[in-house]
C-alpha cells in the first residue's frame, strides 16, 4: 500500500503548558484516555510498560512520576502492569538483570515509586527470548525478549532524543532495539561474524556452552576460537562472554540498521494487534541516547507529549515537531536555524526507519495531529 493510500493515523498532542487541574501527570493520563489505550487492555491482562530507565549519570530519561501516571491508568483498566527493559549489548550498568534492576532503582524506579514491579525482559543474562518469524527482507527469525512476547498488552513510553545510528530515538527505536535480546541487538548492528580477542579470553567456556551451532570451540591453549564456516552471526557468544573477549562488531550501514530495527519492532508486536499504545515525551531533547552515562544540553526546548496507537505516525510527528522547534544555543546543535535539526546534530538521515516501517506494515507516516488541552 502506497503512502498516499494509507489512512492518516491519529496522533494526540499536548504541550507543556499547565494549570490548576491540568498538570503534566494529569495531561499524560488524558492522552492515555484520548488515544484509546483503555481499549488495548482487558481485565487481568499482564501489561508490559516498556521504557528506558537510563544509565547512572544520565538525567534526561523519563521522570518516574510520569511513568507512575501511566501505571495508574493501566490499573484502572483492570490490567496488571510491570515496568520492563532489556539487557544491553555494550558494557555499562544494564548488561545483566542484577545490574539493570539496580540501575533502575538508582534512577528512581522501584515498585514503591512507580507502583509496579520491574522485570528485565530477557532474563538474567539476556538469554530469555522467543524466536519470532521474520516478515521483512533482513531476518528469517528474530529474538524478542520473552517478557515482551508473552505479555498480553504493551504500552511503550519513549523519551525522544538524538541517536548516532537512527538519527533520533523514539517509539520505533525503543520498540525494535529495546525489545531484542543482546544477540538480537548484535544482529541489528552488524552482519560481520564475531572473532575472539585471544588476549582477553579467560578460557571459561561460557561461549562454547551457548553457541547454537558448535562454531565456538576451545583450543589447545584453553582459549576460545570461532570456526567461521559454522558461525551464523547470532551474537550469543558476544552477549554471554563475561570477559568481553568477543567484541561487539558495530560496523553496519545506518540505513540497514534502521531497517533491521523496524523489523524487530514489528516482531515485538507479534500477537498484539490492537493491544499496544505509544507515548512519546518531547522533553529535554538531548543529542544522544539515554544509554550514555551523561546527557548533553537539549538541542530544542521542551515541546510536549504525544500519544498514538501507531508507532510510525507518532515518530513521524515527533521528528517534525523537533525540526519545527527553535534550536537552542550553547548546545551540540551548531546551526540553530537548521531546517532538519536532527540531521544537523547527528549527521544521520532519520527517515529510512519510517519509510521501511510503513512498507512492512508497522504503521503510516500520514497522521492527523489532534490537540488536547
Amino acid at each position: 500500500m502506497g503512502a498516499k493510500s494509507m489512512p492518516a493515523a491519529a496522533v494526540y498532542f499536548t504541550d507543556m503548558r499547565t494549570r490548576q487541574g491540568a498538570n503534566l501527570l494529569q495531561k499524560t493520563q488524558r492522552l492515555f484516555q484520548a488515544a484509546g489505550f483503555s481499549e488495548c487492555i482487558r481485565p487481568n491482562d499482564l501489561v508490559a510498560v516498556k521504557l528506558h530507565w537510563g544509565e547512572v549519570g544520565n538525567l534526561a530519561y523519563l521522570a518516574p512520576p510520569l511513568v507512575r501516571a501511566v501505571v495508574d491508568q493501566v490499573k484502572e483498566c483492570g490490567g496488571k502492569p510491570f515496568l520492563t527493559d532489556s539487557n544491553t549489548l555494550y558494557r555499562g550498568g544494564r548488561r545483566n538483570a542484577v545490574d539493570n534492576i539496580l540501575t533502575a532503582f538508582h534512577n528512581g524506579f522501584s515498585p514503591e515509586t512507580v507502583g509496579a514491579p520491574i522485570i528485565v525482559a530477557d532474563g538474567i543474562r539476556g538469554m530469555d527470548y522467543v524466536s519470532v518469524p521474520g516478515r521483512g527482507s533482513h531476518f528469517q527469525s528474530l529474538k524478542i525478549c520473552s517478557a515482551i512476547h508473552h505479555a498480553d498488552s504493551l504500552i511503550v513510553l519513549s523519551h525522544v532524543k538524538g541517536h548516532l545510528l537512527h538519527g533520533f530515538g523514539g517509539a520505533l527505536k525503543n520498540l525494535g532495539m529495546g525489545c531484542a535480546s543482546p544477540a538480537g541487538k548484535q544482529a541489528m548492528h552488524s552482519d560481520l561474524r564475531p572473532r575472539v580477542k585471544k588476549s582477553a579470553c579467560v578460557g571459561c567456556g561460557t561461549c562454547v556452552r551457548y553457541c547454537p551451532t558448535g562454531a565456538v570451540q576451545m583450543g589447545e591453549d584453553r582459549r576460545a576460537f570461532i570456526r567461521q564456516a559454522l558461525c551464523i552471526g547470532c551474537g550469543e557468544c558476544t552477549a554471554v562472554c563475561p570477559a568481553d573477549a568477543i567484541p561487539i562488531r558495530w560496523k553496519a550501514e545506518e540505513k540497514v540498521v534502521q531497517e533491521k530495527t523496524a523489523e524487530y519492532a514489528l516482531a515485538a508486536l507479534e500477537g498484539k494487534k490492537g493491544r499496544c499504545g505509544f507515548l512519546n515525551f518531547l522533553t529535554h531533547i538531548s543529542p544522544d541516547c539515554d544509554c550514555f552515562g551523561w546527557n548533553d544540553a537539549a538541542i530544542a526546548p521542551d515541546i510536549g507529549i504525544l500519544a498514538s496507537r501507531d508507532p510510525v505516525a507518532i515518530d513521524e510527528a515527533s521528528a517534525r515537531l523537533v525540526n519545527q522547534a527553535p534550536g537552542l544555543p550553547n548546545s551540540k546543535l551548531k546551526d540553530i536555524h537548521a531546517r532538519d535539526k536532527i540531521r544537523a546534530v547527528t549527521g544521520v538521515n532519520w527517515e529510512p526507519i519510517l519509510e521501511y516501517g510503513q512498507r512492512i506494515g508497522l504503521g503510516s507516516r500520514r497522521y492527523r495531529q489532534i490537540p488536547l488541552k
